[in-house]
């Protein structure tokens, strides 16, 4: 009798907690195995980061350590089903799968390193999404497999964003970026930048504003057909994707999305990039961006 009545109160328990998630479903579409939270109603799956051997600080880390990627899936009240995850991304990872998560669904919430001095380098990619539990598996699944089709591409994580080499000497011309971005700029030996300032309070009231470093920012070098650009956008939470996938529709590339205060209302997050390209074809990536922000 005591057996009979453990067995109803665990299914009673699995029917509450995660039955209604297709957990072979999910491991069939996002190709890892998984294990099921019952307490939690939580079904993850976690794929360990064993292609390319990382060293931290001298010592080769197994991925047992923090060098695995995983999605987590819950459903929620609505009969939605919601993805939360992070992905261990080499530097020549980082833009190919982004453009990925984006393009299938899922939002990217973060993007920063966990360590220092490792070799190679490795980020991680925050992901979430909210949806049908089978397009959110293959979302996640499409992720991992660009990485795996980079990695089998070249077995070594690359150290560079290729392109040709940047001029000996710089001669942007600001006036063009002005023109584009309607924004007075500043320039120093041929190099250019602009400052676009937001605001934020602080918890006591004081006002965050541009020189307080609340501000997206674009610095532009080398030659007016062949130039970089590098700065960070200042966005509100509502903002982020849409963004991040203006940017990374005209090739520029998301190197840190994080944040830089506390307890500010209306929270801002910074994200980081890096462009190159001609200096007006960056401009306009730059100006559409901050467009896709005022239409929110």
């Amino acid at each position: 009798m005591k057996k009979i009545i453990l067995f109803a109160f665990c299914a009673v328990n699995l029917c509450c907690h995660g039955a209604g998630l297709d957990t072979a479903k999910i491991e069939q579409l996002t190709g890892v195995k998984g294990t099921l939270n019952t307490n939690e109603g939580v079904f993850k799956v976690t794929l360990p980061r064993n292609d390319v051997k990382i060293s931290v600080d001298g010592w080769t880390m197994p991925p047992f350590m923090g060098l695995a990627s995983w999605a987590a899936f819950t459903e929620q009240k609505t009969d939605d089903t919601m993805v939360m995850g992070d992905t261990v991304l080499f530097q020549d990872e980082v833009s190919p799968a982004m453009s990925v998560a984006l393009d299938n669904g899922l939002s990217v919430t973060a993007l920063h390193n966990h360590f220092f001095y490792d070799e190679p380098k490795a980020y991680f990619m925050h992901i979430s999404g909210m949806g049908e539990a089978d397009k959110l598996a293959a979302a996640v699944r499409k992720v991992w497999d660009k990485v795996k089709e980079i990695r089998a591409a070249n077995p070594q994580p690359g150290k560079t964003f290729g392109g040709a080499a940047m001029p000996a000497m710089n001669s942007i011309t600001g006036k063009t970026i002005e023109d584009l971005l309607g924004v007075k700029g500043q320039a120093n030996n041929g190099m250019f930048k602009v400052v676009i300032g937001r605001t934020t309070k602080m918890p006591c009231g004081c006002e965050m504003t541009k020189d307080m470093g609340v501000n997206t920012w674009a610095a532009f070098a080398g030659a007016d057909d062949n130039a970089l650009v590098d700065g960070d956008f200042a966005v509100l939470e509502n903002e982020l994707q849409s963004v991040l996938k203006s940017l990374r529709q005209d090739g520029i590339n998301i190197v840190a999305i994080h944040s830089h205060m506390t307890q500010e209302n209306p929270r801002i997050l910074f994200l980081h990039y890096w462009g190159r390209g001609e200096s007006a074809a960056l401009a306009r990536s730059l100006k559409k961006a901050l467009e896709t922000q005022t239409k929110q």
